[in-house]
């Protein structure tokens, strides 16, 4: 994928997700290989811009498409994003395993959150439907989770 097709998709999806006028966002393409990720964003809440960046040199997903969608859901959503956090941290003592045990809960359901929401925007409006297994790769097989555990007989 060139880079006039990045954009168009990016510039499809921030019309698609109404995301603007409201923020103003940018893209900017990363092309350091040694950038451990695939897409992330910097945001400036105050002002309501974010600026998303998007791994061309060295991507871990497969398809780039996929990706921006994400990382925009992540700024669609970022208002409850805020809220959330904003209860945890005023809900738990700083460093105790309770606010621990909160952050990690809910950025995990916020990230599948995130990617369910993708993956439908995607099958509805995407271009390339194809979902990125890029993370699948580095994961361990179903057995080796078992590895080592002792059998219950």
């Amino acid at each position: 994928m060139d880079r006039e097709q990045i954009t168009a998709l990016f510039d499809k999806y921030v019309r698609k997700l109404r995301l603007t006028p409201a923020w103003d966002l940018k893209l900017e393409l990363v092309e350091d290989p040694a950038w451990p990720k695939t897409g992330d964003f910097k945001i400036d809440c105050d002002d309501r811009k974010a600026i998303l960046l998007l791994n061309i040199a060295n991507p871990k997903q497969e398809n780039l498409e996929e990706v921006i969608v994400h990382e925009l859901m992540h700024i669609k959503l970022y208002p409850l994003d805020q809220v959330t956090e904003s209860l945890i941290l005023s809900s738990f003592a700083e460093g105790t395993p309770a606010q621990d045990f909160a952050y990690r809960q809910f950025f995990n359901a916020l990230e599948q959150t995130v990617e369910e929401l993708a993956k439908c925007f995607l099958l509805e409006f995407g271009e390339n439907r194809d979902l990125s297994f890029g993370r699948c790769r580095g994961m361990k097989s179903f057995d080796e989770l078992y590895e080592g555990l002792k059998n219950i007989e």
